[in-house]
C-alpha cells in the first residue's frame, strides 16, 4: 500500500482566523498556501474580501504557465488575484490548478496547507469529486433568479432528488448552478458529486468560534473595511465592471447597488453597513453548516490545538 502526500487544510467559518493560523502553521512547518476563498480569485477586490497583505509578488513557471504568487510574512499563497471581476472561473478549473500547484509544493520537499472557507472548492479537492465542465449560462441563471427560491428548490427535487446531500436549501445560487448543471448535462446534479480515488492524505482542521464572538469580529472587520477604503475600491471596480456581475454581487459589493451614489447620506451608509454585517452572518452559519456535514473535520479553537494535530500528523 503506497504512503499518500500530507496535506493540512485550515478551515471555518469567515473572520475566524484561517488566514492568521495558516501562516503560522506554514511557518513552523515548511509550508506554502493555497487560498480556497472563491472570493480571493478576483483581482482588484482587496478590501470587501479581506485579502491577505502583500509584501511582493511573485511569477513562476508551473508547467509552461506562468503562476502568480502572493508574499504575505514570509509565505507564499496562491490563487490569490488571478483572475478578473468579469471573467468566469469554474470549480473544475480551480481543483485542476490546485492539484498542480499541490503536486509542485510536495515536489520541491514543501507542506502544502489549504485555507478557505469555499466549502466546494475544498471539497472538491480533499473527496476529489468529479466536477462537471459546464459553462455558466448568464441569461439562463438571470431567469431563474427571478423565481422564488422553494419553487426552485421543487424543481431541483424533481429533477434529482438526493441533491439535497451537497445543495444547501436555502442557498439560492447553488440551487440555481444544480438546475444549470442538470439541464444543461441531462444528468443530475449529484452524478458529478462522486467521490473519487483518494489522491492524498489530508488532516482537516476547523476553527471553532463561538457564535456571538464570531458576530462581533464580523461586524468590527466590516467596519474597519469601511475605514480602509471599502466605498473608493467599489467605486473603482463600477467604473470597469457590472453590478450584474456575480463578483459585483458579492457581500461587501452588492449591497452597494443602486445606492453608490447616495452614500453621502448617512443614513443611507449606515444601513448598507448593516446590511453587510447582516449578510456576513448568514454566511458565516452557512459556511458552519456545510463544514459540519464532514465527520473528518476535527475542530479546534486555539492554535495549540492545531499545532499539536499538524505535528502527529506530520511525523
Amino acid at each position: 500500500m503506497s504512503i499518500l502526500p500530507k496535506i493540512i487544510v485550515i478551515l471555518g467559518p469567515t473572520a475566524s482566523g484561517k488566514s492568521g493560523m495558516g501562516i503560522k502553521l506554514a511557518k513552523k512547518y515548511n509550508g506554502e498556501i493555497i487560498s480556497c476563498d472563491s472570493r480571493q480569485f478576483y483581482k482588484g477586490m482587496n478590501i470587501g474580501t479581506a485579502k491577505i497583505k502583500k509584501s511582493k509578488v511573485k511569477i513562476k513557471k508551473l508547467q509552461g504557465k506562468n503562476q502568480k504568487i502572493v508574499v504575505s510574512d514570509d509565505v507564499d499563497h496562491y490563487m490569490i488575484d488571478i483572475i478578473k471581476p468579469n471573467q468566469n472561473y469554474s470549480v473544475a478549473e480551480f481543483k485542476e490548478q490546485a492539484e498542480k500547484i499541490i503536486d509542485d509544493i510536495l515536489k520541491r520537499g514543501k507542506t502544502p496547507i489549504l485555507v478557505g472557507g469555499t466549502g466546494l472548492y475544498i471539497q472538491a479537492l480533499v473527496d476529489n469529486l468529479t466536477i462537471p465542465r459546464v459553462a455558466p449560462d448568464f441569461e439562463f441563471r438571470k431567469n431563474l433568479e427571478k423565481q422564488d427560491i422553494e419553487k426552485l428548490w421543487t424543481r431541483l427535487m424533481k429533477l434529482d432528488h438526493n441533491a439535497s446531500s451537497f445543495v444547501q436549501r436555502q442557498n439560492k445560487r447553488r440551487i440555481i448552478r444544480a438546475l444549470e448543471v442538470c439541464i444543461k448535462t441531462g444528468k443530475t446534479f449529484s452524478e458529478f458529486q462522486q467521490k473519487g480515488i483518494q489522491k492524498y492524505n489530508f488532516l482537516q482542521i476547523g476553527i471553532k468560534v463561538d457564535r456571538e464572538k464570531l458576530y462581533k469580529r464580523i461586524d468590527k472587520r466590516v467596519d474597519q473595511m469601511i475605514k480602509n477604503g471599502l466605498v473608493r475600491e467599489l467605486k473603482k471596480l463600477n467604473k470597469k465592471y457590472s453590478w450584474k456581475l456575480p463578483a459585483m454581487s458579492g457581500i461587501g459589493y452588492g449591497e452597494f447597488k443602486g445606492k453608490l451614489n447616495k452614500i453621502k447620506d448617512k443614513k443611507i451608509l449606515t444601513e448598507i453597513i448593516q446590511n453587510i454585517k447582516f449578510h456576513t452572518h448568514q454566511y458565516a452559519r452557512r459556511q458552519e453548516s456545510w463544514f459540519k456535514r464532514d465527520k473528518k473535520i476535527k475542530w479546534i479553537e486555539k492554535y495549540n490545538e492545531a499545532n499539536k494535530l499538524v505535528k502527529n500528523f506530520l511525523k
